[in-house]
C-alpha cells in the first residue's frame, strides 16, 4: 500500500533497505529512492486539482531533530492518487515519513522561510508514505477533545511582553477586524486588531489560501486565541503575521455566553484554565472596549448612515462587472421607499414567490469591485452580517422632488467593510430566524396597500427635515489651536487687508483636483519649490538606462558593505550587483540592512524592498559608485519613495555612508542619510483648493499639509489603496455630490491672508492652517 496509517512509534515497521536523510543533507539530483524523511504534520493545504486535472495535495513536514534551525520545515508536495489518499487522512500533529521521492527547487522558499527544496511524492516515483496517527485521534470527538486538559500544556504571552522575531500564543479581545478577502495573490486575507488587559493593541495580518482557516471573527468583543502567530516590529510597533502551523479559535464576547469555540479544525486543546482566561477577558473587555452594539435594523435606518447589517439573502443577480446585486430582509421594512435595482427577471436567482412576497420587507443592496467575488458565491437563504453598509439619499433623474434611499457595499476594506456568512447556530442568526417567523405578510401587506404612500411622505419629510438641521449643527473639522478667535463672516474678510488670522464657519461648495491623487505634491522646504511626483515609468527608464552599463570588479566588497552579484535569466549578459552595507564588519537582519543595487530593473528593486530596510539605487564610475540623476529617487523605504531637490542639493560621495555605518545603532533614516550624501530632501505634501461659502460671500482658500488636516500621511496615500478610499470617504463626507449647498455641513477652520505679487498686481490669498477632520469623520 502507497498510504499507510499506523498506531504505533515511528520507524518501526520501516523496510530496512531505507536510509534516513536529513534536510541539510538533501540535494537536487541525487537518488532518493531508498532514502526517506522524516518529520511532524505542522501544516496542510486543501484537496484540490491541477490544470491538467490531477489531483493535488500539499503539507508542511517540520524536522524535529532541528526544530530550532531557520530552516527546519519543507513542503512537501502529493501528486494523482497519492494527493486523494493523504488528503482524506492526514492532520495536523501526526507524524509522517515520506520514502522514495523527488527533490526540487521550491519557487516560494523566499516568501515562506522554508527549507529551499520541497519534496514531490507519486505512485509513479514508488513513493509510500507512513502516516503515525496520534494515540486514540480517531474516537475522540470534537467536543470531547475541547473539553480534555491534554498535552501540550500552551504558555500564552501578555501583549505587552512581546518581541519582534518571535512565535507566540495570544489571547486578545477583537477591537477591530477586517472580514475575510481575497488579497492580491491567490489567498484570503483578514486583518484583527486584538488588546488584553495589559492596555497594549496588536493588529495582526493573517492569511491563508482556505478561508476557512482564517480567524471567524463576527462582531467587535469577540475572543481569539492564535497559536504560533509570527511577531515582527515595524515603524516601532509590534505587528502579528501568519507563521507555520498557525491556528486559531474564536470565541463569542458576550459574558454568560457559552464557551463553544469557532473553529475549522477538529484537532485542538481547551483547558479549564483557558476557559477561566476567556471568562476573565470578557469582563474586561466590557468594561473597556466599545463592544458593538446589536446590528442595525431596516427600520431604523437613517440616510446618510454606515452600519452594520444581519440580514437574510432571499435573491442576488449580476449588474455589471464591477456591481452585483444582493436582496436582503431582516424582517422590519426601511421607513424610507428604497431604490430597486432594474435587472433581467432570468438574471434574477431565487424564489420568485417568496421574492415577490417579501417585496415590501426586501431592500436591494449593490456590493461594488473586491466584494463582487464572494456576492457571486453567496448561496440564497444564506444569513449574512454586511459591514459599513451605506445609506445614501438619491433622487430620481426625471423626478428631482421625489428622493428614496439607496444601499452600497463600497469597494475596499476600510473601516471593516465586508461580508460575513454566519452560521445557523449563530446567536443573532437564532433571533432573526425567530423574529421572521413571527412576521405575518399578509397582515403587514394589506396595511401597506392602504396607506403606503401617506407613511412614505410623512417618514420623508420627518428624516429630510432632521437630516437637514443636523448637517447644518455639524461641524465636520476641528481647530487645533486659536480656539479665542470669534467667528468673522467672508464678506467681511473679502473686504480686509492682508495678512491676517481668522476663524471662520462655512460650507465647501467645491474642491480641486477632483482626482484626489492629484493633489499630491513634493515641496522643498528650502527653495519653497513644488513639483508633480514622477512617474514611475521614467525611474525604469533611469534605471534600465544605468543596467545597461557594465559593472566594475573593483567596486566590490569594501570595508563598509559586502557585494554580491548574479545573471539575470533570458536577459543576456545583464548582471546585478547588491551591495550590503555593514554595521561593525557585520551584516545585519534584512529588516534592519541598507542595501545598494546596481543594475536592477524597477521590478527588481520592487521585489527587494519587501525584503530589506532600505535601498539605494546606485552606477558605477570608475573610481567610484554615484547616486543616480535626482530625477529618480535617491532612497526607496518598502512602498514610499525619497525624492531630492536639484536645485538645493549638493550631493556628497556614496563614501559619505560609511560614518553612518559606523554609527553604534544606525537607524538608516531617510532625512539622516540624505543629510551625510548633501540631499535637501523633497516633502510629500497635500496641495488643495477649497471654494468655501457661508452665505455671505465665498472665498478660495489653500490646503498646503503634510499630514496634520486630513490625518494622513502624504507620503503613503500614493501606494494605499485604503488611504486613498479614506480620503475619498472624507471629501464625499465635505462635499456629497448633487447635495444643495444647504444640505452640506459646516467646517469650522482657521485661514490666514497674504500677499501675492503676480507681475505689476498684488493679489490677497488664503490659506487654511491648525484645522483637521474630527476624529467621528476620520
Amino acid at each position: 500500500m502507497p498510504v499507510q496509517v499506523i498506531d504505533g512509534a515511528p520507524e518501526t515497521l520501516l523496510p530496512s533497505h531505507l536510509q534516513k536523510v536529513d534536510l541539510k543533507y538533501l540535494q537536487m539530483g541525487c537518488d532518493h529512492a531508498n532514502k526517506y524523511f522524516q518529520g511532524t504534520v505542522i501544516l496542510s493545504y486543501p484537496l484540490t486539482k491541477l490544470g491538467n486535472g490531477t489531483e493535488f495535495f500539499k503539507i508542511v513536514l517540520q524536522e524535529s531533530e532541528n526544530s530550532c534551525s531557520r530552516t527546519s520545515a519543507i513542503n512537501i508536495l502529493f501528486f494523482g492518487r497519492l494527493a486523494e489518499d493523504c488528503g482524506k487522512v492526514v492532520h495536523q500533529g501526526d507524524i509522517m515519513v515520506v520514502a522514495g521521492f523527488n527533490v526540487a527547487k521550491s519557487p516560494s522558499a523566499n516568501e515562506d522561510d522554508q527549507h529551499c527544496c520541497h519534496l514531490e511524492v507519486s505512485e509513479d516515483a514508488g513513493s509510500t508514505i507512513y502516516i503515525y496517527t496520534k494515540p486514540s485521534t480517531s474516537t475522540v470527538t470534537a467536543s470531547e477533545t475541547a473539553s480534555m486538559p491534554v498535552a501540550p500544556k500552551y504558555t500564552y504571552t501578555p501583549l505587552n511582553h512581546l518581541k519582534g522575531g518571535t512565535i507566540v500564543n495570544l489571547y486578545g479581545a477583537v477591537k477591530f477586524f477586517k472580514p475575510p478577502y481575497i488579497s492580491k495573490g491567490t489567498d484570503y486575507c483578514s486583518v484583527v486588531t486584538i488588546v488584553d488587559q495589559s492596555n497594549v493593541k496588536l493588529t495582526c495580518t493573517l492569511f491563508n489560501g482556505n478561508l476557512d482557516a482564517l480567524p471567524k471573527v463576527y462582531k467587535i468583543g469577540d475572543i481569539v486565541r492564535f497559536h504560533r502567530i509570527k511577531i515582527r516590529e515595524y515603524n516601532q510597533q509590534m505587528q502579528g503575521i501568519t507563521s507555520i502551523g498557525f491556528a486559531s479559535l474564536t470565541f463569542d464576547g458576550t459574558i454568560g455566553a457559552p464557551i463553544v469555540p469557532r473553529t475549522s479544525t477538529k484537532l485542538y486543546t481547551f483547558t479549564e484554565e483557558e476557559q477561566k482566561t476567556i471568562e476573565e477577558l470578557r469582563i474586561w473587555a466590557a468594561s473597556n472596549l466599545s463592544v458593538s452594539e446589536p446590528t442595525a435594523k431596516l427600520s431604523g435606518v437613517q440616510p446618510m448612515l454606515f452600519f452594520d447589517l444581519t440580514c437574510q439573502l432571499v435573491g442576488k443577480a449580476e449588474v455589471d462587472g464591477s456591481s452585483f446585486l444582493l436582496k436582503v430582509w431582516d424582517g422590519t421594512k426601511c421607513p424610507y421607499p428604497s431604490w430597486k435595482v432594474l435587472v433581467e427577471a432570468g438574471d434574477l436567482e431565487g424564489d420568485k414567490a417568496l421574492i415577490h412576497r417579501l417585496r415590501n420587507l426586501t431592500v436591494d443592496i449593490l456590493a461594488y469591485d473586491n466584494h463582487v467575488q464572494l456576492a457571486k458565491s453567496l448561496k440564497v437563504g444564506s444569513f449574512l452580517r454586511i459591514y459599513s453598509l451605506h445609506s445614501k439619499r438619491a433622487s430620481a433623474e426625471n423626478q428631482p422632488d421625489v428622493s428614496f434611499i439607496e444601499f452600497h457595499l463600497h469597494g475596499g476594506t476600510c473601516y471593516g467593510r465586508g461580508i460575513r456568512v454566519l452560521p445557523e447556530n449563530n446567536p443573532d442568526v437564532k433571533v432573526l430566524k425567530a423574529f421572521m417567523d413571527s412576521v405575518t405578510l399578509t397582515e403587514r401587506q394589506n396595511m401597506e396597500s392602504v396607506s403606503s404612500m401617506e407613511l412614505d411622505s410623512t417618514f420623508d419629510n420627518l428624516s429630510y427635515q432632521s437630516y437637514s438641521e443636523r448637517c447644518q449643527q455639524l461641524s465636520v473639522t476641528v481647530l487645533t489651536d486659536h480656539q479665542y478667535l470669534a467667528d468673522t463672516a467672508l464678506n467681511t474678510i473679502l473686504n480686509s487687508a492682508a495678512p491676517q488670522q481668522y476663524r471662520i464657519r462655512a460650507k465647501l461648495r467645491t474642491f480641486e483636483p477632483q482626482k484626489l491623487y492629484q493633489s499630491i505634491k513634493l515641496y522643498c522646504s528650502k527653495c519653497n519649490s513644488l513639483q508633480e511626483v514622477p512617474d514611475g515609468d521614467d525611474f525604469d527608464l533611469i534605471l534600465r538606462d544605468s543596467a545597461a552599463t557594465s559593472l566594475n570588479p573593483e567596486l566590490h566588497n569594501k570595508l563598509w558593505y559586502d557585494s554580491a552579484v548574479w545573471d539575470t535569466e533570458n536577459q543576456g549578459q545583464r548582471k546585478i550587483a547588491v551591495h550590503f552595507v555593514k554595521h561593525d564588519e557585520l551584516l545585519q537582519e534584512p529588516e534592519d540592512t541598507l542595501i545598494m543595487v546596481q543594475g536592477g530593473t524597477l521590478k527588481e528593486i520592487r521585489k527587494l524592498s519587501k525584503r530589506f530596510k532600505c535601498i539605494i539605487p546606485v552606477r558605477a564610475t570608475q573610481e567610484d559608485l554615484e547616486l543616480l540623476d535626482l530625477s529618480s529617487p535617491f532612497l526607496l523605504q518598502g512602498k514610499i519613495w525619497h525624492y531630492g531637490c536639484k536645485q538645493c542639493s549638493n550631493q556628497k560621495t556614496i563614501q559619505s555612508l560609511s560614518s553612518l555605518a559606523a554609527e553604534e545603532q544606525p537607524s538608516w533614516e531617510p532625512t539622516e542619510i540624505a543629510q551625510v550624501l548633501g540631499i535637501e530632501p523633497l516633502q510629500y505634501v497635500f496641495v488643495m483648493k477649497f471654494t468655501l461659502d457661508d452665505g455671505t460671500g465665498s472665498l478660495d482658500a489653500y490646503l498646503f499639509d503634510y499630514e496634520k488636516f486630513f490625518q494622513i500621511p502624504a507620503s503613503e496615500i500614493l501606494t494605499s489603496n485604503l488611504l486613498q478610499e479614506k480620503m475619498e470617504m472624507i471629501m464625499s463626507i465635505f462635499c456629497p455630490p448633487g447635495k444643495k449647498l444647504d444640505d452640506l455641513p459646516w467646517l469650522e477652520c482657521l485661514i490666514r491672508s497674504y500677499n501675492v505679487r503676480n507681475g505689476m498686481e498684488q493679489q490677497v490669498c488664503y490659506q487654511i492652517f491648525d484645522t483637521m477632520v474630527a476624529e467621528d469623520v476620520v
